[in-house]
């Protein structure tokens, strides 16, 4: 069990660029910065004149390039980048990315952010047609039906491909003589391509990755569109119309950097949204407002100030604790909590507390989190969480997958309290979640996918219907 303070995991995030003399390098800083988004493992794939080459690795991206002159064999103006967190996969090093593929004709490099709805049946029917896989990944998915296809260019095979694969993705592509990313019909992960001062064209995950290695922000990659970035510049295509935005929620609310912006909107901007939105739809009296580290502190600030309550630190994060840390019995992982977050007894004792965090999911953190500050002589603890109930799982690349996980799934809001030890407890509203936000794109729930919370799924969910069926009876 891991004993990190939040139970979600997103996939992995992706970086690319192309025409810089250190491209590798760049490479590396912007994965870093990206590192939030997956800590299972990375890579890297460089194009050195012509020819890919690249390495990855399970562990910290630190980790996997700790030996300097990993870094340095891969060079060339071209490379492209992951770190994984895996929804679809086990956990072994054939399953981390970039993939890189030498065939008789061509050679390329493929990662992916995100989750195939309908990988196991194209498994199914890509095996039967005499394709050998090397990892359980649904990311290979896309190469082999790349390579079946009968269109005559790279780009259109690339196109027919992404037709036929289902559900969230983000793609990016190194060839001998381009980069190429591809957005799911819905973009349901952020996509982002920017511009160096050198010329060099960058594409990432979230626009905090640009902003670290000093990219200039041109724009987002939108839903079913395919950016080519190649000698002559950039160009985008689209290889779909049936586009309709359902950018998931959970990177407003909790995944995604708060330096980042997504479809024009600060995620820090919108969080601190949510907690005043928060703070007018459940209001209660209390001496201080804290906030769970790190993703909550901007609802904790927005629900201080709409309140008029001083916002205080009232709980500490030690940076410094393993990512990870299997123990055997409940005292043993009751611990592991205990070292990651700490109460400030100096500032909680004999006080009334609103705890905002972000989104319960199983419920056995904040149960831990509302001892913690009830031990360290908090006289009240009244929980107030930035985002509504999650009832329902995700197939778009989130690790939550059955309804049997998700505590708000089989209790009522009172139910959920007891469990968790609070005085009080209040979730936000849909409405209040929207506004929050405030994307306004012309689309369901104005472009955010909130199928979390309401179980509305804006896509079919192929491989993954009976099982869900099933488990809403």
């Amino acid at each position: 069990m891991s004993i990190e303070v939040k139970s979600l995991n997103e996939e992995c995030g992706v970086f690319g660029v192309w025409g810089h003399p250190d491209a590798a390098r760049v490479t590396y800083f912007g994965l870093h910065s990206l590192q939030h988004r997956g800590q299972e493992g990375a890579g890297i794939v460089a194009n050195q004149q012509g020819k890919l080459a690249g390495h990855r690795d399970l562990g910290l991206l630190a980790e996997v390039f700790s030996d300097e002159r990993l870094l340095q064999r891969l060079t060339g103006e071209a490379a492209i980048g992951h770190v994984r967190y895996a929804t679809a996969g086990n956990g072994s090093v054939d399953n981390i990315q970039p993939f890189l593929f030498k065939f008789f004709d061509q050679q390329i490099g493929l990662a992916h952010n995100g989750n195939l709805t309908n990988a196991k049946s194209l498994r199914k029917s890509l095996e039967s047609e005499g394709a050998i896989f090397h990892s359980n990944s649904d990311t290979e998915i896309l190469m082999h039906l790349i390579r079946r296809s009968g269109q005559a260019n790279l780009l259109d095979r690339i196109k027919e491909a992404l037709n036929q694969v289902k559900g969230g993705f983000a793609y990016l592509l190194l060839t001998e003589d381009a980069m190429i990313a591809a957005l799911d019909p819905n973009g349901f992960r952020p996509l982002s391509l920017g511009k160096m001062v050198n010329g060099a064209y960058v594409i990432a995950s979230e626009t905090c990755a640009l902003e670290v290695i000093g990219a200039e922000f041109v724009r987002d990659i939108c839903p079913g569109e395919v950016v080519i970035v190649d000698q002559a510049g950039y160009r985008v295509e689209t290889y779909t119309e049936e586009v309709q935005p359902a950018i998931c929620s959970m990177e407003f609310i909790y995944f995604a950097r708060p330096d980042s912006n997504i479809a024009g909107v600060n995620v820090h901007t919108a969080r601190k949204n949510m907690g005043r939105n928060l703070a007018q739809e459940a209001p209660i009296e209390a001496d201080m407002v804290i906030g769970v580290p790190n993703s909550s502190l901007s609802a904790a600030s927005g629900f201080a100030e709409e309140s008029g309550i001083p916002y205080e630190l009232g709980l500490v994060k030690n940076q410094y604790i393993a990512r990870t840390f299997i123990q055997p019995t409940q005292e043993l992982r009751e611990q592991g909590v205990r070292m990651k977050l700490s109460a400030v007894r100096g500032v909680v004792e004999g006080k009334k507390v609103i705890m905002v965090d972000d989104s319960i999911v199983r419920g056995t953190t904040s149960r831990r989190i509302v001892q913690l500050l009830k031990e360290a002589g908090a006289k009240e603890v009244h929980v107030r969480i930035a985002s509504p109930p999650l009832r329902y799982p995700c197939f778009y690349g989130i690790d939550i997958q059955t309804r049997k996980e998700l505590i708000a799934a089989r209790q009522s809001v009172e139910e959920i309290r007891q469990t968790i030890g609070a005085d009080s407890l209040a979730f936000l509203s849909e409405t209040g979640l929207i506004e929050a936000i405030g994307l306004d794109l012309d689309a369901p729930y104005s472009g955010l996918c909130m199928a979390y919370f309401n179980g509305d799924y804006p896509t079919p969910l192929y491989d993954y219907e009976e099982s869900y069926l099933a488990s809403l009876e």
